[in-house]
């Protein structure tokens, strides 16, 4: 068969790194792909918002099936203007994509169907969101209704900065939506779920924690994500079943009945209070760091699993999973999430053991004269598996030092809090 990813970041590169182990990839190609992606597939630099450009290339090089990696184009449509073409594709349609693409459609099928979510109010008035920050007080978290490439929530700890970031989206500082949606704060301790849904049936497809925050010890700006680890140690049978009863399958069948059946990866953000789940936000898309990691211990062919899903066949596969710990550890350009280093090249890269348990997915990366270069931002995601967390991120931490590039900075405390809860419970 013949697969196009779209998309150029990490998670794309894992994507097409499982999907080049299949022995049913015929060819692959990586729109527009990164110089981590170039290694294992033909990337074509491309605007993946051009849809009819997109199109040409698909038919020129006979793509039997295309997976759309970002949200973005999810949003945009581009799985109706593909379904109409009858191209095979990956991803649910844009009325569906509004799970993540607008925080106040999640909120109100949360509030319609009896999904826990944090209280909240949406709002395009800054006189009515001051009587809500008011009335709930701080800490409380301000969100941008839109996509903001996870830069658009800040959990405020005063008024002052409540009133400011309210301020700030009201008056369009993300171009995707001048409303604001306000919720309070849940205390707890944050779950990525993951699904993998067609129209007749859904499947686990992994667990994962995120590390939002720049700083180590998960202080300073919310990113993009600066590292991630799999298997999530808080996810018990336990609460796996809540998470399905409570939130995963009304959510889909509100999506049914509301014509739109969810198709494709369905990403939970869930706060756990108490070994109860409650739903902070909906991705349409595998996360970027977490694909990295999963992709690392999916066991069953990436292929498989998507031949099945857009023929709505999924009920009829078994996914397996490798039981081994996984981390990535994101090397980010000096600056990120705020003005950042780019176009210095990075060295070394190839010492590096490239194995089964050891992979460097690229995100912000070109190929130049042979040379590999920084774009800024995300940058690489050093990733490792091993029989437990502590060894894996010991394994990513001793590949990120032999890459020479002065101009990128990491955490090194990824998983910082399941391994301490491990080493206390061995005390």
């Amino acid at each position: 068969m013949n697969l196009a990813v779209i998309g150029s970041g990490g998670r794309e590169h894992a994507i097409c790194y499982k999907l080049k182990q299949s022995k049913r990839i015929n060819k692959l190609i990586c729109i527009p792909g990164n110089a981590g992606t170039q290694k294992i597939a033909e990337n074509i630099k491309e605007d993946i918002s051009n849809f009819d450009i997109l199109y040409k290339i698909i038919k020129e090089r006979k793509i039997d099936i295309v997976i759309v990696g970002p949200e973005q184009p999810l949003v945009d449509g581009i799985v109706d203007y593909l379904d109409k073409k009858k191209i095979r594709v990956f991803g649910p349609d844009k009325f569906a994509s509004q799970l993540e693409g607008s925080k106040s459609f999640m909120k109100d099928l949360c509030k319609k169907h009896n999904i826990p979510t944090a209280k909240f109010g949406v709002f395009s008035n800054l006189n009515e969101a001051l009587d809500f920050i008011n009335s709930n007080g701080v800490p409380i978290v301000v969100k941008a209704d839109g996509l903001a490439a996870g830069k658009g929530v800040t959990i405020c700890k005063s008024i002052d900065e409540a009133i400011k970031s309210t301020k700030e989206i009201l008056e369009g500082k993300f171009k995707s939506s001048k409303k604001v949606v306000l919720e309070e704060f849940l205390e707890g301790e944050e779950l990525s779920y993951f699904t993998i849904v067609d129209k007749n049936s859904y499947h686990f497809f992994g667990s994962a924690q995120d590390h939002k925050r720049v700083g180590e010890g998960d202080v300073g700006p919310n990113t993009g994500g600066m590292g991630a680890y799999s298997p999530a140690k808080l996810l018990t049978s336990q609460l796996e079943e809540k998470i399905k009863k409570k939130i995963i399958e009304p959510t889909l069948m509100a999506m049914n009945k509301l014509g739109h059946p969810y198709k494709g990866f369905l990403y939970a953000g869930l706060m756990i209070n108490k070994g109860e789940p409650y739903l902070i936000e909906y991705n349409i898309r595998m996360g970027d760091p977490e694909c990295q990691v999963l992709m690392m211990r999916l066991e069953t062919d990436l292929l498989e699993v998507i031949d099945h899903l857009t023929q709505d066949k999924l009920n009829n596969l078994k996914i397996n999973w490798n039981k081994n710990s996984c981390i990535t550890i994101v090397l980010c350009a000096k600056g990120y999430p705020n003005n950042y280093i780019k176009n210095s090249e990075i060295k070394n890269l190839s010492s590096i053991i490239s194995d089964k348990n050891n992979q460097i997915f690229h995100a912000g990366t070109y190929k130049k004269n042979n040379k590999i270069f920084s774009n800024g931002g995300r940058v690489l995601n050093v990733t490792s598996v091993a029989e437990n967390l502590s060894k894996a991120r010991d394994q990513s931490l001793m590949n990120l030092k032999k890459i020479n590039w002065t101009d990128g900075f990491f955490r090194k405390d990824i998983a910082w809090k399941a391994i301490k809860k491990n080493e206390n419970n061995k005390r």
